[in-house]
């Protein structure tokens, strides 16, 4: 069975899935949609596939599956709407900047019966996958502590910035995710803090460039996530988690990883530049996953739910923000 799928979205993130699809032997992708017609054409051009309207994508009974890379204001109109036409949908994070509207959009996804996946593509990175078989394995015992690092080079354009639903909804998000993906355990309250130290600009978006959360499960188990918007040095990516009986560590990853010594004492390559090369293999996994799911008839993971609850700790994370104090998820979600 081949799984015909359409992009929504020929941006930077759609050229990537495009990409991941046609390295699929179980899918193919059909036809791509975009509000800027020579941007589907040039996917269209290197993939053989049509350039059509997102309603006639809609209404064609041959297409099995879409991929949502639409600006976010556009997800949870378009995962109804294709929901209601029994396809199958992958959508980049996040559902919606409201969580009401995330609900809302869950809730008739479900009545539909729809197969929902949300790109949290951090969960298919190799390194980061070989942190959670640790734990599922045991190696390292009962959890009890982690520490996310997650720090971009520099800042994004403020114009993106005003769109982005700010730091905690734009990029912590992620980190949310994988600190429910590690814990195995839902987190009970959110203590975080935020500034403004990279350009003081960001303050004028209404926005921060530098956090620090800690996420405390019921059972007492502890998440600590580092942000910031500037690491001169590349893109930082490490994860650490500590349990009861050892340790395990993701560092971070370079194109080339060689070291090299002599008189100057040891070197090694700078870090990857930025997500679109550090995390590649990432986003062909989860793509393959979403087929997987498609193909053998199961849920697809990371699911609605989970991109609800990264949001709902997002939205914590600014409430502990501007109240400066520890918010219980109790009175979020």
């Amino acid at each position: 069975m081949t799984i015909a799928m359409a992009l929504l979205g020929a941006g930077r993130i759609g050229k990537v899935h495009a990409q991941a699809i046609a390295g699929n032997p179980d899918a193919r992708l059909v036809a791509v949609a975009d509000a800027f017609p020579q941007a589907a054409q040039d996917i269209a051009n290197q993939h053989g596939c049509a350039v059509r309207s997102i309603d006639e994508i809609a209404d064609d009974p041959t297409v099995d599956a879409v991929i949502i890379c639409t600006p976010t204001n556009t997800h949870a109109d378009l995962i109804e709407q294709f929901s209601r036409k029994g396809k199958a949908i992958f959508c980049e994070k996040p559902v919606d900047l409201d969580l009401n509207r995330v609900k809302s959009c869950l809730t008739v996804a479900e009545e539909q019966g729809a197969r929902l996946m949300l790109g949290f593509n951090r969960r298919f990175d190799p390194h980061f996958g070989a942190v959670k078989q640790a734990i599922v394995s045991g190696k390292v015992g009962t959890v009890e502590q982690i520490t996310i690092t997650s720090r971009d080079p520099g800042l994004p354009p403020f114009e993106y910035m005003d769109v982005s639903g700010g730091i905690f909804r734009d990029m912590t998000i992620h980190d949310f995710d994988m600190a429910r993906f590690l814990l195995s355990e839902e987190i009970a309250a959110v203590q975080a803090t935020a500034s403004v130290l990279v350009d003081p600009r960001v303050a004028d978006h209404n926005d921060f460039d530098t956090a620090t959360v800690i996420l405390t499960t019921e059972s007492g188990k502890q998440c600590t996530i580092l942000n910031s918007r500037r690491a001169t040095y590349g893109y930082d990516q490490r994860i650490e988690v500590l349990g009861s009986s050892g340790l395990v560590a993701a560092e971070n990853q370079r194109p080339v990883s060689i070291e090299i010594a002599n008189e100057d004492g040891y070197t090694r390559p700078p870090l990857h530049d930025f997500f679109m090369t550090r995390y590649t293999e990432a986003y062909a996994a989860e793509i393959a996953a979403f087929v997987a799911a498609i193909r053998d008839d199961t849920a697809a993971s990371p699911s609605g739910h989970d991109g609800m609850m990264a949001l709902a700790l997002a939205e914590a994370a600014l409430k502990s923000v501007a109240e400066a104090r520890v918010v219980r998820m109790s009175e979020i979600i």
